[in-house]
């Protein structure tokens, strides 16, 4: 399993990579392996504020509907128009072009509260 040194991680397995006051998130290579096929991305409407561990939308695959939550708070400023037409790209490059939105970050401590690679690496047994 993937698990990006330079990335953090939440417990519900989603990822976020911190450009200044903006954070991309998308969900884990773990949590898309367990989902199965990605059939369907629900996106975040662009605007939308959020909070820590709210939700950012639903990813259904073969196997489940799972709801994709926030690991930081903010405003969300893009999402990732191609996973519209093309939600395998969660399975086929969950940390590069599979990515779920980007927010606007409120608090730039949230991020410093994630778990970095070995804590998500532990927290998954790999």
């Amino acid at each position: 399993m993937n698990i990006p040194e330079d990335l953090h991680y939440s417990s519900d397995h989603e990822w976020a990579r911190s450009s200044g006051d903006t954070v991309r998130v998308g969900i884990t290579d773990y949590a898309q392996d367990a989902l199965g096929d990605v059939v369907f991305v629900d996106l975040p409407a662009v605007g939308s504020s959020i909070t820590v561990g709210g939700s950012l939308g639903e990813v259904e695959s073969t196997k489940s509907v799972s709801e994709i939550y926030a690991p930081v708070a903010g405003t969300v400023t893009t999402v990732n128009e191609s996973l519209r037409t093309a939600p395998e790209l969660v399975n086929t490059d969950p940390y590069g072009d599979g990515w779920i939105c980007e927010i606007a970050t409120t608090n730039s401590g949230d991020v410093d509260a994630l778990l970095d690679a070995q804590g998500y690496a532990a927290l998954t047994n790999n």
